[in-house]
């Protein structure tokens, strides 16, 4: 777990991640955490069920950069969010981020917190110089989250920003 005054990022075990798409309540018993409001795209469980659970399963590899890991308000005692890692670091040291903050916790910097504790993190690990990220062009919250962090623009297409932070 990774922790500030405001906020912890929980990353979660195979057990776990099963509980969070069940999206009944027991993630956050288990965690001892008030229920949270949260929807579970059709996408994002068939990615859990597929590919995150059997990776996070896989006791040969390092959980951490398979999992998602939830945000917590402290304040709240709630979920307020998830963020991952696009699998291991690459031979070159790169490794993608994505995020998400559920919709009734829209507009309260917390993933802004969230992606700062989470590159402080990656700061201390010596396999991981580079994190990058891709943002819908249209989506200016995402993409604000990682200005504010010093990602920078490194290139684009028709519907992506694609960003870079050189640690």
């Amino acid at each position: 777990m990774i922790s500030s005054e405001r906020l912890s990022l929980i990353p979660l075990t195979a057990s776990q991640l099963q509980k969070y798409v069940l999206n009944d309540g027991s993630l956050e018993v288990e965690l001892q955490l008030e229920p949270t409001n949260r929807i579970i795209s059709d996408d994002l469980k068939e990615a859990l069920s597929t590919t995150i659970i059997p990776n996070v399963a896989n006791e040969n590899a390092n959980y951490l950069f398979s999992t998602l890991w939830s945000v917590v308000s402290n304040a709240e005692s709630k979920i307020v969010g998830d963020l991952c890692f696009f699998g291991a670091p690459k031979e070159n040291g790169e490794i993608e981020i994505g995020y998400g903050t559920y919709e009734d916790f829209r507009g309260n910097g917390y993933m802004k917190d969230a992606v700062a504790l989470l590159i402080n993190w990656a700061k201390s690990q010596s396999k991981i110089l580079t994190i990058i990220a891709s943002t819908d062009k249209s989506n200016i919250a995402s993409y604000s989250i990682l200005e504010k962090n010093d990602f920078i623009k490194v290139s684009e297409n028709d519907t992506l920003y694609n960003w870079k932070l050189t640690l």
